[in-house]
Formats: C-alpha cells, structure tokens, sequence
C-alpha cells in the first residue's frame, strides 16, 4: 500500500479540525435552550479554577492510556515491514467505533451519577451504579469484540478495500484487527472504572496505574513481536495489537482491583450466572457468524454493494441470535432490570433495555 502524500495528510488533519468544530457548535443550541450555555472568563488566580486544573492534569494522562500505548506501537511498528503503521491504523479505526460508542457513553452518563454520591457520602449507591455500569460492559462489549474478532476480514475488505487497498492490506489489517479485539473488554471497563477515581477526585492511582500499563505494553511489544518474527505465526506488527489488548485488559484489572480492594466497590451482581448466560449468547452468535461466512466464500471477489449487503445482514442476523439467546436463557430486559434494582439506590442510574 502506497504512503498517502503530504497534501492529503493535511486534508485529513483539517477534516479532523473541521469536524470537531461542527461537534462543538452543534451542542450549543441545546445548551442554550437549557439556560445553560457557558461564558467563558479568564480566572486562572481563582481558587477552584487552580484545584480544577490540578485534578485535570493528571486525569488527562490517566484517561489517555490507549492513546499512548497506541502511539508507541506506532513507533515501533516504524521499524517492521512497510506497511505496518497503515495496518494498525486501518484496524485501529475499526475498534475505536464501539470504544467511542459504548465506553465513551457509558462513562458520561455515570461520571455525574458517582460525583454525586461521592459527595453525598452514599457509599451503597456509588457501588450500585458501578455494579450497573460493568454489567451492560459485559453485555455489549463481549458481543462486540467477538463480532470484530470474526468479522475483521469481511469489515475491512467491505469499507477498506480498493484502490491503493489491495488484498494483501486487507489480511494484514485483519490480523491486526483480530489482535486488537479482545482488548475492547478492558479498553471499555477502563473508560467505566476511571470516572469512580476521578468522581473521589483521586486523579493519582489512575495515573500510577496508567505507567504500569504503559510499562506493560512496551514490555509485551517487545516479546510478542520478536516471538512472531521468530515463529512467522502471524505478521508482527499484529504482536503490537496484542500486547495493546492485554495491557488494556491489565489496565482494567487493575483499576477494579483498586475500588475492590479500597472497599469502593461491592457487587451485588451475581457474575458467574450472568457470564454463563452471555457466553452461551455469544457462542450462538458465533455459530451463525461463522457459518454464514463460510458459505459465501471469498469477500474480495464480491462487489462492493454484494458485500455491504451481506455484511449488514450477517452483523444484524448476529445481534438478533445474540439476542434471542440472552431471552432464552433468561437474560432479558426485565432479568437485566431485576439484577439491578437488586443493588441499586434511588439515586442510581437506570438503563433502558437489554
């Protein structure tokens, strides 16, 4: 695959700056039909402004983990085979769609519930609305990541594919794809576990967590991608994905072991039966992800508009299997909702449906 020019580069880089401008002006609308469209002042001598910042600082980095370990892949991917840096690019795009659309959500909506609690010294509904939180973690972000992990040939080849774009991009980025998908679990739960530190305003443990995990990555970067250069079992830059994904993962762990072992959080969810349903949902998605892939055959020959078509159907024909398991094995909205009104306060956050 050819290295995109200096000029579209720019192009893109301005996009970028375009479209974060039509984000932010968007918003305003509505906040100014709420009353509640901010004047910005300059006050950096102010007391709270200070303390503000102080939180921020270290917040930033503790937050920005995967953005890091991401950039250092990319900086050792730089010495692999030509290509390497567009391959994890191209799969990294993918996976940050349900990082955005699950971890980022998730974590906006229960950010002000926490604070709130925290302030209200209710230590039970700070617990339950974290108990919330990881559980739609577990009932999204499995599915997602198994479908990323099954479907990484068919998404890339069906967006990607073309041009400058040839077959052999598409396998590599699918291997790095692969590689990266099991990490959304903890690149999710990091984006749910982190808003219980700042809520506390303990901008710190995250942040000490965070070089941990940093330390990890370079560490597994180095193993994974000489392992596979050595045993040629997958290209290497897909050991830069991996060690990625297991960090995120450590990343996770570490953050709940954190609030566990701090007493912060006490589940009231009963895991090992929840888990048991999701998994036996996911391997029946599974089941009809596979083969209904297996029967169309080779995506690359399809057309573009045959693989959009079938791509759209195999995603929607997973999350209705998926779904009709979970109700099945009793995993349905109204199960969803007994778990946890079991542990929830008033002042918890209530989901929708399953």
């Amino acid at each position: 695959m050819r290295w995109a020019t200096g000029e579209t580069w720019a192009k893109t880089g301005a996009g970028v700056l375009v479209a974060g401008a039509v984000q932010l002006a968007f918003q305003l609308p509505f906040l100014w039909k709420l009353r509640l469209l901010p004047r910005p002042r300059l006050a950096f001598g102010d007391g709270e402004v200070a303390r503000v910042l102080r939180l921020m600082t270290p917040a930033l980095f503790g937050s920005s983990i995967v953005q890091i370990n991401l950039m250092v892949d990319m900086l050792i991917a730089s010495f692999l085979v030509a290509g390497s840096i567009s391959w994890l690019y191209y799969s990294d795009r993918l996976m940050e769609f349900p990082l955005g659309l699950v971890g980022v959500a998730l974590g906006t909506v229960i950010l002000p519930s926490l604070a709130e609690q925290h302030s209200r010294k209710s230590p039970e509904a700070f617990s339950a609305t974290l108990d919330w939180a990881l559980r739609w973690v577990l009932v999204i972000t499995v599915p997602a990541a198994l479908g990323l992990l099954l479907l990484a040939e068919p998404l890339l080849a069906t967006i990607f594919h073309g041009g400058e774009f040839d077959a052999a991009d598409v396998g590599m980025s699918a291997a790095s794809l692969a590689a990266f998908a099991p990490g959304l679990i903890g690149f999710v739960g990091v984006k749910v576990l982190a808003p219980a530190y700042f809520a506390r305003q303990d901008t710190r443990t995250p942040v000490r967590i965070g070089v941990r995990t940093v330390l990890i990555n370079v560490v597994l970067n180095i193993v994974l991608v000489n392992l596979l250069i050595v045993t040629n079992w997958a290209p290497a830059h897909a050991g830069l994905a991996l060690a990625t994904s297991i960090s995120g993962l450590c990343n996770a762990l570490m953050l709940l072991s954190g609030l566990v072992s701090a007493g912060i959080y006490r589940t009231r969810t009963r895991w090992v039966p929840l888990v048991a349903r999701v998994g036996v949902a996911c391997a029946a998605m599974a089941v009809f992800v596979v083969a209904t892939e297996s029967a169309l055959g080779d995506w690359l020959a399809m057309s573009t508009t045959t693989r959009i078509g079938w791509l759209c159907a195999i995603v929607v024909g997973g999350v209705l299997v998926y779904a009709v398991t979970c109700f099945a094995t009793g995993l349905g909205p109204r199960a969803l909702r007994a778990e946890q009104d079991a542990g929830r306060t008033p002042s918890a956050p209530r989901a929708g449906g399953a």
